[in-house]
């Protein structure tokens, strides 16, 4: 397995942009976004985005996406791009580093699942842009200040 110093690992809130149609703009940039990490093989997710992502998109949404067509997405998920597991050492991880830096316990999970895996970015909303957490930088896709040229 190859480490993940050039890879993204992509928050579920870039995955939901993608289907969710009321900010048009944010599903444009998410969708350029997932082709290109899918094109590159740079991407990866977490169980964890997963599971956020039927979750959201089945429970959230206004216009909710049926239980399965919302598992078919799941399932092409799985099979185009690297999926990283919670394991016990990542919540160990996640939880030191949600006390220490007062972020999310959920927030901190996706974190520990990017450094205990070498990913060096994670694509998220919900961190502030350019955030650098021990070896993990967290970038907004959605802001102006993002550059599109990091996932080349």
């Amino acid at each position: 397995m190859r480490n993940g110093w050039s890879d993204f690992l992509v928050d579920s809130n870039v995955l939901v942009y993608a289907f969710d149609p009321r900010d048009q703009r944010k599903r444009r940039q998410a969708v350029a976004i997932l082709e290109r990490l899918v094109s590159s093989g740079r991407g990866v997710l977490s169980v964890q985005c997963l599971s956020e992502f039927f979750n959201t998109v089945t429970r959230r949404l206004p216009e909710r996406m049926p239980a399965r067509m919302a598992l078919v997405e799941l399932e092409r998920f799985a099979q185009l791009w690297r999926i990283l597991e919670l394991t016990p050492a990542v919540v160990l991880e996640g939880c030191r580093i949600a006390s220490e830096h007062s972020v999310s316990v959920w927030d901190s999970l996706i974190w520990a699942v990017a450094k205990l895996n070498q990913v060096p970015y994670v694509l998220t909303e919900d961190m502030q842009h350019g955030r650098y957490i021990e070896g993990v930088t967290f970038h907004n896709p959605f802001v102006p200040e993002f550059d599109p040229a990091l996932l080349d």
